[in-house]
Formats: structure tokens, sequence, C-alpha cells
């Protein structure tokens, strides 16, 4: 689990493609402070378990399904990516709670000044839009962002500068894909009420049905 506040930007130092797999190694020295072999680091929102490591460099595996199912394959030697560390009880939750499954990728069609502020535009599947809401919480490339607004076929955030400065938002283009992963508790309570109401079921949502599942 991780909070989308990101702690440093990292430097791929190789990316080796398999046919079923691949294998990434990442310059970076802060998320190696007390991380041990096993722990999860979140590479652009991606989890990913270390299995090798030094000082300053560590190298994790990852699967043909996260190479397809995320941005990570578009990685190429010196592309700097976005790195956390798993959470700690103890931590403040500066973002909001992320568990490093990306639900999908999007595309940045627009980017637009807004004051000291810059305004993304980013296009997602309709499928993963319908998890999203204004003034929501969303991870994009594991950075923790407030939603601005949803369209039907895109959805928009606001880059304070630190964000464009510190991440790897800075960097991006229009056209650049981005990993998305929407907030965790508004799927589950999605999957729930999904589960618990058949497609020619009549009744309505209410306060009684909230409290009663323990929503209210």
């Amino acid at each position: 689990m991780f909070t989308g506040i990101v702690e440093e930007l990292g430097i791929v130092r190789d990316l080796r493609l398999l046919p079923d797999s691949g294998k990434l190694t990442l310059q970076g020295k802060k998320v190696l402070e007390r991380t041990q072999l096993g722990d999860s680091i979140a590479v652009n929102g991606v989890c990913l378990t270390v299995i090798q490591q030094n000082s300053d460099e560590f190298t994790v595996d990852v699967m043909a399904e996260t190479l397809a199912k995320t941005n990570l394959g578009d990685l190429k030697s010196g592309s700097r990516v976005n790195l956390e560390r798993a959470l700690q009880l103890q931590t403040r939750l500066g973002g909001h709670l992320v568990s490093g499954h990306v639900d999908g990728v999007g595309s940045i069609r627009k980017i637009t000044p807004w004051g000291i502020a810059k305004l993304l535009e980013i296009t997602a599947p309709s499928t993963l839009l319908s998890f999203v809401l204004p003034k929501g919480s969303i991870a994009i490339d594991g950075i923790s962002l407030t939603v601005v607004d949803v369209e039907h076929d895109y959805f928009s955030v606001s880059l304070i500068p630190h964000t464009f400065q510190e991440t790897t938002l800075g960097l991006k283009q229009i056209g650049s894909r981005v990993n998305l992963e929407t907030d965790l508790i508004g799927k589950y309570v999605a999957r729930f009420m999904g589960l618990n109401r058949t497609a020619d079921s009549k009744e309505d949502i209410s306060m009684t049905f909230l409290s009663e599942n323990g929503f209210a």
C-alpha cells in the first residue's frame, strides 16, 4: 500500500524485455534507505518487488501482464520514473490509499497554464472514468492528485509547481501515456453495490440500506 506522495525521481539503468516478462534496474537512493530484498517499491505507480539491490540501484521483475497493462514497457535507459516506498503505519497519509495495481493507461490530451498551476486533461477508458469523480482522488503514474472535472472521455487535474518540478509529470508532453489507478475505496463500494443489486432490482439505495451495510 502507498500514499501517492512521490519520494524520489529515479532513473532507468536497464530494461530487459523477454517474451513473457521483463527485468528493470533503476537508480534510486532515498527509496533504498532501510529497504530489504522482497520489499515493495512503486515505480510510476506500479507495485514491484525488489529482487536485487546495492547502495543506489535496485532490480525488479516485471510480469507480462504488467507490461501489457501499464506504461512500463515504454521506458528506456535514462527514463525518469516516480518512486515511492510502501506505506508504514506510522507514516502521515499525505495523499490517499494507493494499492499500486494500475487500472488502465490514459493519454495526456492537453496541457494548459492555469495561474501558477498547469491543468492536464487526460483521456481514459469509459470503464475507468466511471470510477472518477470531480474533487475525488486518482493516482497518475503513482502521484496522488485531486480530480478537477470529468467529461465523457477524459478528466482533468491541476498540478501545483512542486508537483511538476518534483515528479515525471513535469516531463510529460501531449500524447504521453500515464498509468491510472482510481480511488480504492470507491472501487470497493461500487463492487459491493453491484453484487448486492440484481440487474432487474427496483430497490433504491436508501439511507437505511447504507446504514445497515456500514456506509452511513
